[in-house]
């Protein structure tokens, strides 16, 4: 029989959240196999796996996906509290169309959080400009153009927030409700930290004809 050690009781329970016991008797029917003690733990549902007080997501996965020929593409990290679920089914789909919705829909900042002031007072500037010269808001009183303001501000976060997105495979929900619901499903606390997405040529100077050169060849053929 294999040695139980008092470092593997521990790493298990880091990985399921279950007691030192449970770990300890599901290594010992495993014969040491962590991976077959976490099967274990989970049919008899004691990994419970639910985030502790002050516990870091630190767990996760790097994932790509390209896109017309290699003409567009995404990194993207998300992170998650172990290796277990980072490894899992689940996880490694999440990162699939997370890193899919990024090509697509270009986003621009992982959460609201992440949009400069400037950018957003910006945005709220050229929002209130707006409603100001709607001739329909001619007599309205500021609280309400205040509130028309914070609307257009939150079509702004829809368009360049990543978590504001509707899932472009299920429009009908955000991709910031899209991982509450793994999060739910995996028991574990689950964030996008950030993604990086290429177009290839994006900002390369484009190749241009010299036009008089093709003026003067166009005249020359024409005499």
């Amino acid at each position: 029989m294999a040695e139980i050690t008092a470092g593997a009781v521990k790493a298990l329970r880091e990985k399921t959240g279950a007691g030192m016991m449970e770990c300890k008797n599901a290594l010992t029917e495993a014969g040491g196999n962590e991976e077959q003690a976490i099967d274990l733990l989970r049919k008899r549902g004691l990994a419970s796996a639910k985030k502790k007080e002050g516990r870091i997501a630190a767990e996760g996965a790097v994932g790509s996906y390209i896109h017309m020929g290699g003409k567009v593409g995404v990194l993207v990290e998300i992170n998650c509290e172990t290796d277990f679920v980072a490894r899992s089914d689940e996880f490694q789909q999440l990162i699939k169309d997370i890193a899919m919705h990024v090509a697509a829909a270009e986003p621009r900042y992982v959460a609201r959080e992440d949009v400069p002031a400037d950018a957003l007072d910006k945005e709220r500037e050229i929002a209130r400009a707006q409603a100001k010269n709607d001739p329909k808001n001619a007599n309205k009183p500021d609280q309400v153009i205040d509130r028309i303001v914070e609307g257009r501000l939150n079509k702004y976060y829809e368009e360049t927030v990543l978590l504001d997105q509707p899932f472009v495979k299920d429009p009908a929900k955000t991709v910031g409700e899209l991982v509450t619901e793994k999060v739910a499903k995996t028991g574990e606390k689950i964030t996008i930290r950030r993604f990086t997405r290429y177009k290839m040529g994006e900002g390369l100077e484009k190749r241009a004809d010299d036009f008089s050169t093709e003026v003067a060849a166009l005249a020359g053929g024409n005499q």
